[in-house]
């Protein structure tokens, strides 16, 4: 049993190369530190006073995190995801797949392991790009100093758990959506206009019913008050919570329904 989840793993991984998903979660995840380094070095006479504030590492993290926390983190799951579970359909192998000598729920969580992992990947591609966005523009400025505030090892481990913990409801409900729906545009469409109702949530006291708005949330907390109606309760709990009942919801759909593919 190990020996067939790891071989179905292994195949599943591979297919991910086929898909547009593996470029998402690339540029993705260089794409703000990208445009950060590019804006610093246009304006490289403020990188030497930038650089020398107590608080360097930290602003940067939240700059670096705002567009990728409203915007490009949620919409590169609903992206990612719905490519990834919409491979078979496009390839039409289901029911090839299907013939294989590996029970329904191997098959289930292998693809959904294989999402995760990728979700881990841009965590990690992002995280180098946040570093170079600090090293590059120090290394072609001249004059200026290393940062010399403290690199906040832990702070940023805690936070980028936190981050992941919040889309995975996220990364549940699209892959529910996308193993149930042939056409691509439905579990895409579906998570557009969720993330649009998370948006216009975010000022609602009860907004955080709604699953798309815990990285939302999690970046406006230390935001000035009146951007967001921050809950009381932990986000983070409710991530882990809608995550389960998705992935469990969309397990019992995928394991009786008659028509698979």
């Amino acid at each position: 049993m190990p020996n067939d989840f790891l071989h179905s793993f292994q195949g599943e991984w591979l297919k991910r190369k086929r898909s547009l998903a593996s470029w998402i979660v690339v540029i993705g995840g260089f794409f703000t530190p990208t445009i950060i380094i590019i804006a610093r070095l246009v304006n490289y006479e403020q990188l030497a006073a930038l650089y020398a504030k107590a608080d360097f590492w930290t602003s940067l993290w939240q700059s670096s995190w705002e567009s990728m926390a409203i915007f490009l983190l949620p919409l590169g799951v609903v992206l990612s995801t719905s490519l990834i579970t919409q491979i078979e359909y496009k390839n039409n192998s289901w029911k090839q797949l299907h013939t294989v000598p590996l029970n329904f729920s191997t098959i289930f969580f292998t693809k959904l392991l294989v999402i995760i992992a990728m979700l881990l990947q841009f965590f990690i591609l992002f995280n180098i790009g946040i570093y170079l966005s600090a090293v590059i523009p120090w290394l072609l400025g001249s004059g200026v100093a290393y940062p010399a505030a403290t690199f906040p090892y832990k702070y940023f481990l805690q936070e980028n758990a936190l981050y992941f913990i919040d889309c995975l409801p996220i990364l549940a409900l699209q892959y529910l959506l996308g193993l149930q729906y042939k056409n691509f545009l439905v579990p895409v469409g579906t998570g557009f206009i969720l993330w649009v109702g998370a948006l216009a949530a975010l000022s609602w006291k009860y907004g955080y019913l709604v699953p798309y708005t815990y990285c939302m949330y999690n970046h406006l907390k230390t935001a000035a008050p009146g951007k967001a109606a921050i809950p009381a309760l932990n986000i983070h709990y409710m991530a882990v919570f809608y995550f389960i009942l998705f992935t469990a919801a969309s397990f019992i759909i995928y394991i009786t329904k008659k028509e698979k593919g």
